[in-house]
């Protein structure tokens, strides 16, 4: 089994010292199978012959035989970064911003020896799982009907005297009995059967063997059929809540997918853009800051359209070109301040008054401040390792009083250090609205 972990961007050789050329085609067509892959698999790998080049995703590409492991490029000046750092910072990302609930587990699967992010979920998965199916199985009352020799329940009077019309000795039979066959445990069992075709580690391949014979009373239920929409969290089963976040992580085409399409040969994929795991923990850790505050957290909100038709004599009505602000902040329903995310990094150059943002990210926000008439706006960028949170920069717009402020978290220390960090960014963006 190869396998190569390489940050976002990086290479990973194909030869002597990496992988084989039939591994390196299995993993393009792997990522041609992932819908972010595109047509060619280039969105997150691209094949130079002599070298694989990841992209601006993280995760685990797997085909047989082999695995590419891309993990986030947190300092773009550290060559070397230590790798088992790296990956317990993206497992605390997923965690907040998924809401999984996997802390303890990522230490544990960890010390156990998962060597990548896949066998690191599949253990947390495999751990908890067995954790509460040891507590005992949800259970409830299902209908049922059979025919017996007694009679149970209710009698099904058609079926009786049509079916069993000349067998006096049968009785059809309607009853409600208890039972653990629950599209929740079925989510479950099928989830523990596809990981343990994943898994390459022996103990987590003894603990999912261990779960599919406690499940053994539970439906098999193809993946393209499970019954997702049906499954029903309510205060008799709190507890399994986050473990289905998990199932639907591993087994779903949610954020990603470990299940290949026609195309993605015998590969299998868990990736994210790391783009948008970065503003899904932002607005994770703003939701934790700002709670009690008055102030609303809304990501992938507003859906506010640019273009209308144009009537001289009236305001318009925008019907066209969508927007779509990574995250809004808003006071009784009021837009306060909006915040785009960007999972690159700013020019440290101190004579670049741009800082290195992008053109077409300041006409974007600009668009923001018109349509949601808002005049607090902000570039939020991931900051080196140990810079903390700040502002870099603050810009005025011709012509008006908006504020569009350039600033930085730093998310390579604990989850509670960026959280103060945005706390202190947030607060000094609005506290002008104060006055």
């Amino acid at each position: 089994m190869t396998h190569l972990a390489v940050p976002e961007w990086g290479r990973a050789p194909v030869g002597p010292q990496g992988f084989s050329v039939a591994q390196a085609e299995a993993l393009v067509a792997a990522a041609r199978g992932h819908p972010l892959g595109g047509a060619d698999g280039s969105g997150i790998v691209s094949d130079h012959r002599h070298y694989l080049q990841a992209r601006q995703m993280v995760g685990v590409l797997a085909a047989p035989g082999c695995s590419l492991e891309i993990l986030p490029k947190v300092d773009p000046d550290a060559p070397h970064e230590d790798m088992p750092t790296v990956r317990r910072r993206l497992v605390a990302l997923l965690d907040l911003a998924l809401g999984l609930d996997i802390g303890a587990g990522a230490a544990t699967a960890m010390g156990w020896g998962a060597g990548n992010l896949l066998e690191i979920l599949i253990r947390i998965f495999a751990d908890r799982l067995l954790v509460e199916t040891r507590r005992g199985l949800p259970r409830r009352y299902l209908p049922h009907e059979d025919d017996l020799s007694a009679l149970r329940g209710r009698l099904d009077v058609t079926r009786q005297f049509t079916h069993h019309a000349v067998r006096p000795d049968r009785l059809a039979c309607r009853y409600d009995q208890l039972s653990s066959d629950l599209p929740l445990l079925q989510v479950m069992k099928a989830a523990v059967l596809a990981l343990r075709r994943l898994s390459r580690a022996p103990d987590t391949q003894r603990l999912l063997d261990e779960l599919r014979f406690v499940l053994a009373g539970v439906s098999d239920i193809p993946l393209s059929s499970l019954p997702w929409d049906r499954v029903s969290i309510d205060r008799t089963n709190r507890r399994w809540e986050s473990l289905f976040a998990l199932a639907r992580l591993l087994v779903r085409r949610d954020w990603q997918s470990t299940s290949a399409s026609a195309g993605g040969g015998e590969g299998v994929a868990l990736l994210f853009a790391m783009n948008d795991l970065f503003e899904a923990a932002v607005a994770a850790l703003l939701r934790q800051d700002l709670a009690g505050s008055g102030i609303d957290v809304v990501a992938q909100g507003g859906l506010r359209y640019c273009l209308g038709d144009w009537r001289g004599d009236e305001d318009c009505t925008g019907h066209l070109f969508q927007t779509r602000p990574d995250i809004l902040l808003r006071r009784d329903g009021e837009v306060v301040a909006i915040v785009d995310t960007k999972w690159k990094s700013l020019s440290g150059d101190p004579l670049d008054r741009r800082k290195g943002v992008g053109q077409a990210d300041v006409y974007q926000m600009m668009a923001y401040a018109r349509l949601y008439r808002c005049d607090r706006l902000m570039l939020l960028y991931p900051a080196r390792p140990g810079s903390g949170g700040a502002v870099v920069r603050e810009f005025g717009m011709d012509g008006g009083r908006e504020l569009l402020v350039l600033g930085q978290v730093d998310m390579s220390g604990s989850l509670d250090d960026a959280r103060t960090g945005l706390s202190g960014l947030v607060a000094g963006m609005l506290s002008p609205l104060a006055t």
